[in-house]
């Protein structure tokens, strides 16, 4: 996992070299499917707290950047084999992005944060089950076709108050430090990522530190008519060396809708998707536990 990593991390140098170097020829990169375009007036030079990013969120993530709310029903015998509410609220806000020679190119550093939060629906007071709570300072690239993301990041996790009472619970204090690469590569409307994750200090510390991880999402060409609306897929996948590399499943489906007939940069946009998951819980002190739901959610893009 190490040795991937540092191949990753490779990989990424290479590109924020090939993005700042001058390109004979160059052309505009235009809007690309899942909407990372700079706007016109932050495409050139040295740009401080810029706008937008180069790197797209990855959509069928459990624990992608950006707000939420969820209706999910769950099959488990955790504390997740119940009417689910998932809500979380995250933001990015960029500081500095070194513009390439072509507008749409650059590397760009920002912090972000996300909250994610987990309800048992079939509880009088709707009790709170777990919150993670993650930072990390991504530095994000792209190159014509090409992107890539390298994220340290930290999270916590704390069991909510009701859920502490109940009987029988054990709480477990789980709290990491990680490094996380991902390489994309868009091919028209089809995106696919690849990438992993390593867990440099973590409690407990007997906690395995590799992680890889890898996806794809399908993004319709063009809008419905006038009306901003584009369908939208994608399938995300995680195999943890703590799990003896079992894979968990992701994928999302439905519509993400924007301002119509927009050029510049676009607003934030928000989709309506149905959920599917199955596999070791994506969150807090559940990782162990195995997990299926399937649900309805609305997501705001953080950027």
């Amino acid at each position: 996992m190490t040795r991937s990593l540092a191949a990753a991390a490779v990989a990424m140098s290479m590109l924020m070299v090939a993005v700042l170097a001058p390109q004979a020829g160059a052309t505009h990169l235009g809007t690309t499917y899942c909407g990372p375009t700079i706007p016109a007036d932050e495409a050139s030079g040295t740009v401080a707290f810029p706008r937008g990013d180069v790197f797209c969120p990855l959509f069928a993530d459990p624990k992608t950047e950006g707000s939420f709310v969820s209706y999910l029903r769950g099959k488990s015998s955790s504390a997740f084999g119940t009417d689910i509410g998932a809500a979380g609220i995250g933001d990015r806000f960029g500081l500095v992005r070194w513009n390439g020679q072509t507008p749409g190119l650059g590397v760009e550093l920002s912090l972000a944060a996300n909250v994610y939060t987990q309800f048992d629906l079939n509880t009088p007071s709707y009790d709170l089950i777990n919150a993670d709570y993650v930072v990390g300072l991504p530095l994000t690239v792209r190159w014509n076709r090409f992107s890539a993301r390298l994220r340290p990041y930290h999270q916590s996790s704390h069991l909510g108050d009701e859920y502490l009472l109940r009987p029988g619970t054990q709480r477990l204090n789980l709290s990491y430090q990680s490094i996380e690469s991902i390489l994309s590569m868009d091919l028209g409307p089809l995106r696919v990522y690849g990438g992993g994750e390593y867990l440099p200090s973590r409690e407990p510390d007997s906690l395995e530190a590799g992680v890889v991880h890898a996806g794809a999402e399908l993004r319709q060409r063009t809008e419905l008519g006038h009306t901003g609306i584009r369908l939208i897929a994608g399938g995300d996948m995680k195999s943890a060396q703590e799990l003896n590399w079992a894979v968990s499943w992701s994928v999302r489906a439905g519509f993400e809708v924007s301002r119509p007939g927009q050029e510049e940069h676009p607003v934030r946009r928000w989709t309506v998707v149905g959920e599917y998951y199955d596999g070791a819980s994506p969150y807090g002190q559940f990782f162990r536990d195995d997990v299926s739901y399937y649900g309805v959610g609305i997501h705001f893009a953080p950027y």
